[in-house]
């Protein structure tokens, strides 16, 4: 007596299917914020609520009225440009001392590079204000740069030494080799290695120097107000939606930053 053989049947995969359902509702709730923010920027509402009672355009329309805010955004674009070429010009050297050189308090030094990461910024603030207090630094584009350095710092370092460390450098010995000195070795062959490091860096030190607000409110609150600060001195006096409006448009703006990076060098090659 022959038997027919039963056909394969593929289990259905409850595992596959629950982590799916889960990472969705992940991403719902980290991006339920930013959708609700961009539903209430077109609310006719007068006043921050939500759902909203209609749809209009008299909130962006109202943005360039706002002086405060064009005079932050004129502070926050000066002075993240300004932090992020002096960290440029800090971290990238400090970086290739850490990974080529044996000395004594490397590990101290590299803690000290990374340590901001781990100090609330709160206390970052609060030091600065204690220390350039009496230097006359406060409420001034000076102070601003000065602690935005403090915090930026570590990206750079980061993304820079993750490039170096992944990366294949041996033809920089065989640039010396072949009699090309430092300088050259560096920019002909080092730099457009760990291209893609720095550049991750760089952009993540803008972004977070552009959005600091506490150590700004701090240092220069009443002199070099930064957007931030701008933001959060209208809140307090007012509950529209121009604020919303004003969220929309920065969202986007860092979405154009993370699409030139992605153009430029790719997101998994600068990250």
């Amino acid at each position: 007596m022959t038997t027919v053989p039963v056909p394969f049947r593929k289990k259905f995969a409850w595992g596959g299917l629950a982590f799916k359902i889960v990472v969705t509702l992940a991403y719902l709730f980290l991006l339920a914020p930013l959708l609700i923010v961009f539903v209430i920027s077109f609310s006719s509402n007068q006043y921050l609520s939500f759902p909203p009672k209609g749809f209009t355009f008299d909130w962006y329309k109202a943005l360039p009225e706002q002086t405060q805010f064009i005079e932050g955004l004129q502070t926050s674009l000066l002075t993240a440009t300004i932090t992020t070429i002096i960290v440029l010009l800090i971290a990238v050297p400090a970086t290739l001392a850490l990974d080529r050189y044996d000395f004594k308090g490397k590990g101290a030094l590299a803690g000290l590079f990374l340590s901001p990461l781990l100090v609330p910024t709160i206390v970052l603030a609060l030091g600065l204000v204690i220390v350039l207090g009496p230097l006359g630094l406060t409420n001034t584009y000076a102070s601003i740069v000065i602690g935005h350095i403090a915090i930026t710092v570590p990206y750079v370092v980061r993304t820079t030494l993750m490039s170096l460390q992944t990366s294949d450098t041996s033809c920089e010995e065989a640039a010396r080799v072949l009699g090309a000195h430092g300088g050259t070795v560096f920019w002909r062959v080092t730099l457009p290695i760990i291209r893609p490091g720095v550049i991750a860096g760089a952009v993540m030190a803008f972004i977070v120097s552009f959005d600091e607000a506490v150590i700004s409110l701090f240092v220069a609150e009443s002199g070099r107000p930064t957007l931030p600060v701008q933001v959060l001195r209208y809140v307090e006096n007012s509950a529209d939606a121009v604020v919303a409006a004003l969220s929309v448009i920065l969202i986007l703006f860092s979405v154009v930053i993370v699409v030139i990076v992605e153009r430029v060098v790719g997101l998994r090659n600068a990250l």
